[in-house]
């Protein structure tokens, strides 16, 4: 019954959120075979940091305890990376706005591990897609970590893509719907906020 009621919320968010006809201006739509179209140029003349909301109605939250996987297939929380300020980022392979962020998830993870666990929780309702996409992009810094039962984007109500900044005390300090620019210098100020 679990993975019938998986399968259900998997297919509502699929519906109801990245891939919508009237989409978003970052959303881009499916090509008329299914396939999701050329992510590497942007879809349209706005820059993702025009489309992305932020939010901070959520600040002081307690990060959440679900349980999802790393790599390995290993379980892991987020509590296991407190100590520095995580970004979370919940995306999925068929969602064009959060292919297109992946590049600049990729940068932010090599110019701030020292300072920030960027962590990247795909929402495929098939994890065996997850590091095959990240190598084939050559996205080499990003963990393929996997959340198979899609407890963030169904727990939190989220569309996707939706990046979650925590401090390091696991504090909730913002979280931004919609693809953006994470390389990008109106990012590092946000991720500045808790840091500060």
């Amino acid at each position: 019954m679990r993975p019938v009621i998986a399968l259900l919320l998997g297919l509502s968010l699929f519906v109801g959120a990245c891939d919508k006809r009237a989409a978003a201006p970052e959303q881009a739509a499916a090509e008329g075979d299914g396939t999701v179209p050329d992510v590497d140029a942007p879809a349209n003349d706005a820059a993702p940091e025009a489309v992305a909301k932020v939010d901070r109605s959520h600040k002081g939250e307690a990060m959440p305890a679900y349980k999802f996987q790393d790599g390995a297939g290993k379980p892991v929380t987020l509590a296991d990376f407190r100590g520095k300020p995580v970004l979370l980022n919940l995306w999925a392979t068929w969602c064009a706005p959060c292919v297109r962020e992946m590049p600049t998830l990729d940068a932010l993870a090599v110019r701030d591990k020292a300072s920030l666990h960027v962590l990247t929780v795909s929402q495929d309702m098939e994890p065996g897609k997850v590091q095959p996409f990240l190598t084939e992009r050559k996205l080499a810094n990003l963990v393929a970590y996997r959340d198979p039962d899609l407890q963030f984007s169904t727990g939190m109500g989220v569309s996707l893509p939706t990046t979650i900044l925590y401090d390091a005390g696991g504090k909730e300090v913002w979280r931004v719907t919609g693809g953006m620019d994470w390389a990008g210098a109106d990012a590092a100020k946000l991720i500045g906020e808790a840091k500060g």
